[in-house]
């Protein structure tokens, strides 16, 4: 049997934000992450919710000509769509201004070069156990596929290795992202990098993902 282990720093505490201060590691070729372990305290509860709450669908896809089971349950939130808890809201608003705040001030020129970057959809992805995944890929359907763009990961309950890695070789990176951590991928990320979360042995519990993306970009 799967258990879930909680965070030891989201005791006694109410679902909040944390200070939005991230660590930025420029990547080649243009891209960069963004990074802010623990960014919502109280975390567990928001992961109660969410698997309480959220539509979650199974979805299958045809791969090397057949069908199979998408390795992960999923729901999608469009723009102006409530999302299932009023952190994720304050969420994504904070993470507006703190990037409209950077450009204004020119020390992010990157980080969201016209309104239309602003985040207001959000996919969700749960990860029920080890055995769930999602392989190699960029956020290319859209405009990410020519032109600079974010994602943001805000990720809830056991955390998972999230793995990037430069397309057509070289270092990877990986981040351990659950218990509220926040992750940004910005710049040329989505078409000159790849990232997945890969299966693993290991006895986890279920991890939440919610990416926030601009309009027009999957």
């Amino acid at each position: 049997m799967v258990t879930y282990q909680p965070s030891i720093f989201d005791h006694d505490t109410a679902v909040d934000l944390r200070p939005l201060t991230m660590t930025r590691e420029k990547l080649s070729r243009g891209a960069w992450v963004d990074h802010r372990p623990g960014w919502i305290q109280a975390s567990d509860d928001v992961l109660d919710v969410l698997l309480r709450e959220v539509p979650w669908r199974a979805e299958r896809r045809v791969m090397y000509d057949r069908t199979v089971d998408v390795p992960r349950l999923l729901c999608w939130y469009g723009p102006g769509e409530a999302l299932p808890h009023d952190v994720l809201t304050r969420a994504r608003d904070a993470l507006n201004r703190h990037y409209e705040r950077d450009c204004a001030s020119g020390s992010a020129p990157q980080a969201s070069p016209k309104a239309g970057e602003r985040f207001v959809t959000a996919g969700m992805c749960l990860y029920r156990d080890g055995r769930d995944s999602v392989a190699w890929h960029g956020d290319t359907i859209g405009r990410g596929a020519h032109t600079d763009t974010m994602v943001a990961i805000v990720s809830f309950g056991s955390p998972r290795y999230l793995h990037l890695r430069p397309r057509g070789g070289g270092e990877s990176r990986r981040f351990a992202l659950g218990h509220g951590d926040l992750l940004v991928m910005g710049g040329s990320c989505q078409r000159t990098w790849e990232h997945a979360i890969p299966k693993t042995a290991q006895s986890v519990g279920p991890r939440i993902s919610v990416q926030f993306r601009p309009e027009g970009v999957s």
